[in-house]
C-alpha cells in the first residue's frame, strides 16, 4: 500500500470560531496550532497546509495559570544596543491590543518555517464578541468540553 500525500487541491478547509472567555492561554494555543496545522484530520501532510480557519473571539478574556499573568516576561530588542524591553501579559492585555498574547502564543507552538506563515493567515482574533465572518457559517469549537483543565476554576 502506497502513502497518500494531499495535494493542495484536494484539501477542504472548514472556519472554526472559538470563544476564549475564561480558557487558559497555553491550552487554548497548542488546540488552535492543532486545527491550524490541519493534524486532527486523517489525511494530514507534514508539507502543506491541511488545517481548518480558526476565528478566537473575545481574546482580552483569557486567563493565565499560576503567577503568570503579573510575573511571565515576554521579550523584544529594538536592535539598538542595550534595546532589550520586556512586557509582562497584565500590560498587553490592560493595553490596546491585547489579542497579541495569544497570537504570540499560537505562533510559537507553530514550527518556524514557511510554513507557519502560511498557516497564521488562516488565524483571525478579535478582542470583542463580534466578528464579521459570518458568511462563512463557522462551526463552534467547544474548547471547555475537551478537557476541565482548559478553563480557570
Amino acid at each position: 500500500m502506497r502513502t497518500y500525500s494531499a495535494k493542495p487541491g484536494e484539501i477542504d478547509k472548514d472556519w472554526i470560531l472559538i470563544d476564549a472567555h475564561g480558557l487558559v492561554v497555553g491550552r487554548l494555543a497548542s488546540i488552535i496550532a492543532t486545527r491550524l496545522r490541519g493534524k486532527h484530520k486523517p489525511t494530514f501532510t507534514p508539507h502543506v497546509d491541511m488545517g481548518d480557519n480558526v476565528i478566537v473571539i473575545n481574546a482580552e478574556r483569557v486567563v493565565f495559570s499560576g503567577k503568570k499573568y503579573n510575573e511571565k516576561k515576554y521579550y523584544h530588542h529594538t536592535g539598538y544596543p542595550g534595546g532589550i524591553k520586556e512586557q509582562t501579559p497584565k500590560m498587553i492585555i490592560e493595553g490596546r491590543f491585547p489579542e497579541r498574547v495569544v497570537m504570540k502564543a499560537v505562533e510559537r507552538m507553530l514550527n518556524k518555517s514557511k510554513l507557519r506563515k502560511r498557516l497564521l493567515r488562516n488565524l483571525r482574533i478579535y478582542k470583542g464578541t463580534e466578528h464579521p465572518h459570518s458568511a462563512q457559517n463557522p462551526k463552534q469549537l467547544d474548547v471547555v468540553a475537551m478537557n476541565k483543565k482548559n478553563t480557570r476554576a
